[in-house]
């Protein structure tokens, strides 16, 4: 008797045929990036169920503090106005102290840069990949956001933006194995560079001779080398140095300042540099007169000056050889 319907092909077949289909599709999408605008419209369409999401804890904390005493909020109010008053003591002391410390830097030829635009975010998710170490943040392009951003809290460094959406991102954390940051000891200012130990509290210290000059309790932080993490900001302590004759190099762990697994706020930070650069570029959309900076010019090498062609009648260019030629 011949059946109402046709049979199709064979359940291995089907089978082999979906296999062959996604891995084509996971190789176009990781070697070329076919799909980078799709999964961008798909995480913006995905973005206001997160804030759902995210909207009964807000009211909770709402809540929570409508209905907190009266008397915890008068001590509270008592304790920050004595901390206040104890700050605006230390930064009278301070403010001397970073104008003598700029005046050595000048010296020295080093400058610090401490004039970064920071904006706050606040943490919507967790990444729930046990070997992946990110969260979300309710942060994204529109807010000027853009990827390898340098994010920090009240303690130090947490890690860097690895992928931005519309209205939020993505933040790889410092402990993630396959993040990375050059650091130095504050001890001795010896540099180093600093991966992701797979942990809540640990990075490990990777390709340091044994002879190295590190000890347990040293302060790392960050050495501003390779222009993505802004210098000065603390990462971790050293916790343990050990090392084995049959090994080139030492195994050094450390433990992070941040708490990773209490992450609530976090500072997004613009350098100053890309802040200079995107002032400049706002000034010369508006039609303002660019001015180049004058650098010094020394009797040893030969030099080539050039001038911003801003009046067809400026001369051109030309070289200031050496007066003993």
């Amino acid at each position: 008797m011949k059946p109402i319907f046709g049979r199709g092909p064979s359940l291995q077949l089907r089978l082999f045929l979906a296999i062959l289909l996604s891995a084509s599709l996971m190789l176009a999408d990781s070697r070329l990036g076919a799909f980078a605008n799709i999964r961008y419209l798909l995480n913006s369409a995905v973005a206001p169920l997160q804030y759902a999401a995210n909207l009964p804890r807000e009211m909770l904390d709402v809540l929570r503090g409508q209905f907190s005493s009266h008397q915890r909020l008068l001590t509270e109010n008592k304790a920050l106005k004595r901390d206040l008053f104890v700050m605006k003591s230390n930064v009278l002391l301070l403010d001397q102290l970073q104008q003598e410390n700029q005046r050595l830097r000048d010296l020295l030829g080093s400058p610090f840069v401490r004039d970064e635009r920071k904006m706050v975010a606040e943490v919507m998710a967790v990444d729930s990949d046990p070997y992946s170490y990110q969260v979300m943040i309710n942060k994204g392009r529109v807010d000027g956001v853009y990827e390898g951003q340098p994010v920090i809290n009240d303690k130090g460094i947490v890690g860097q933006v690895s992928y931005v959406g519309a209205h939020n991102s993505r933040v790889l954390l410092l402990i993630d194995p396959t993040n990375a940051i050059p650091v130095q000891v504050v001890r001795n200012d010896i540099r180093v560079i600093a991966t992701g130990g797979g942990r809540n509290h640990q990075i490990l210290l990777e390709h340091v001779p044994s002879s190295t000059d590190i000890e347990k309790g040293d302060l790392l932080v960050s050495s501003g080398l390779g222009g993505r993490y802004p210098e000065g900001y603390p990462v971790a302590r050293v916790t343990s140095f050990t090392f084995d004759n049959k090994r080139p190099f030492a195994q050094i762990t450390a433990k992070t300042t941040v708490q990773f697994d209490r992450l609530r706020y976090l500072l997004l930070v613009w350098p100053t540099d890309r802040t200079k650069i995107k002032d400049q570029t706002a000034v010369t959309a508006e039609g303002a007169p660019i001015t180049t900076a004058v650098t010094p010019v020394t009797a040893t090498d030969p030099v080539t000056l050039t001038t911003p062609a801003v009046n067809p009648t400026v001369p051109a260019p030309r070289k200031v050889n050496n007066a003993n030629e």
